[in-house]
């Protein structure tokens, strides 16, 4: 799974710095144009995505998972494959909209390993295997890049759909599919309803409140990503300027890569909750400078650092997750993360366009500073008073008292 995720990854993130690039070479466009597309036509994949990713779930839990990685890879290659063929905005558009029924097989796999790991390792494990991934999207803006300079927009998009092929060929034949029993009792084992599984999130605020964040970081995240290569534009010049993008783009998978085994591992000793507070306090005083940078190279430490922050925040969280509920409905809950990710991937881009277009890229990355800060705040409230709290009376009475 290692492998097919860095594929898939890699894939993925080799045409995402030249989007927008592709956008502005289909026509004589505005800025504002190009800039507002370039989110919806970024963010409309998620929308499908965000309809099915807990149907899949769901089906994940009966059926087993390795047929739809399968056909997650599958149904992403021919899509970015025919990508390669569009001549306008609204073809590029539909054909990401079509992709996002398939989308979701990294989440996928990271619920395949969750689900066939102990408790107490699922930290360490799952920052292992989001190595695989951490290093795909290194690799990915870089080479893509290097090919839209040297081949252009709609060949490198052909090309990046065969090793997304290649994924489901690893996963055909090199990945079995096993049913580990590491039910801790009856309620690991026992089906659920949708409405039960629904009831059990509802019913645990801070595992709610895990889940709703997971929109917000996406949001942060996302509402940078689509315009990253025109701000590289403007303040690096049109030089090599898919190559750059990439660059950037790569950095923060540099940071990533370095922290995100560790942070898992450190999860799985002092606390899953813990670390996502301070890593989403790290994100957005991190993002804060970006406002500011006035050449590329600043902009690369930048995305290093902000790479480190958040090397953990998808390990822990799907730990967490793993932590708290029961085995048998963690492919649903983990579809309703998913779900909640996905939304965010559809709000932060075209909100990062709309920002971008009228108030200039730096207050993109002031609102993503914010939004972090702000998710960080309420994520440190809600575990504090429900968590922490109830293992400490006395710092409960306080809280009662201050409140």
């Amino acid at each position: 799974m290692w492998f097919a995720n860095f594929f898939v990854a890699g894939s993925m993130t080799m045409v995402i710095p030249f989007i927008s690039l592709y956008i502005d070479s289909m026509g004589n466009f505005s800025d504002a144009y190009v800039q507002n597309w370039s989110g919806w036509t970024f963010a409309i994949t998620f929308v499908t995505a965000f309809i099915f990713s807990p149907i899949w779930g769901r089906i994940g839990d009966k059926y087993g998972r390795k047929k739809l990685l399968i056909f997650s890879a599958t149904g992403m290659g021919l899509s970015i494959f025919l990508m390669g063929f569009a001549t306008s905005v609204w073809q590029l558009f539909l054909l990401r909209l079509l992709m996002g029924v398939a989308t979701g097989f990294i989440p996928m796999s990271q619920a395949f390993i969750s689900t066939q790991t102990p408790k107490h390792i699922a930290g360490k494990v799952l920052g292992t295997l989001q190595t695989g991934s951490i290093t795909g999207t290194l690799m990915g803006p870089l080479l893509g890049g290097s090919l839209a300079d040297a081949f252009g927009y709609a060949n490198t998009f052909k090309w990046v759909s065969i090793t997304i092929f290649f994924s489901a060929v690893i996963v055909f034949f090199g990945v079995k599919e096993i049913k580990a029993n590491f039910a801790d009792g009856e309620r690991d084992e026992k089906s659920y309803t949708r409405k039960q599984v629904l009831q059990h999130i509802v019913s645990r605020p801070v595992l709610l409140i895990v889940m709703l964040i997971s929109a917000l970081i996406q949001i942060a995240h996302f509402s940078v990503q689509p315009i990253l290569s025109l701000f590289v534009q403007e303040i690096h010049g049109p030089a090599s300027i898919a190559f750059f993008s990439g660059v950037a783009f790569s950095a923060a998978g540099l940071g990533n890569l370095l922290m995100s085994r560790r942070l898992g591992r450190l999860g799985d000793k002092i606390g899953y909750i813990k670390v996502l507070i301070a890593l989403l306090f790290m994100a957005g005083i991190v993002y804060l400078p970006g406002a500011w940078v006035t050449n590329i190279w600043q902009l690369v430490i930048l995305r290093f650092l902000l790479g480190i922050a958040i090397g953990g925040i998808i390990p822990v969280r799907i730990a967490y997750i793993r932590q708290t509920a029961p085995l048998s409905m963690q492919g649903e809950v983990l579809g309703y993360n998913t779900s909640l990710r996905f939304l965010g991937n559809i709000i932060g881009p075209a909100l990062g366009g709309v920002i971008a277009g009228f108030f200039g890229f730096s207050a993109v990355f002031l609102f993503t500073s914010i939004l972090l800060l702000v998710s960080g705040g309420i994520m440190l409230y809600f575990w504090y008073k429900h968590e922490y709290a109830s293992k400490h009376p006395q710092a409960h009475s306080l809280f009662a008292k201050r409140g």
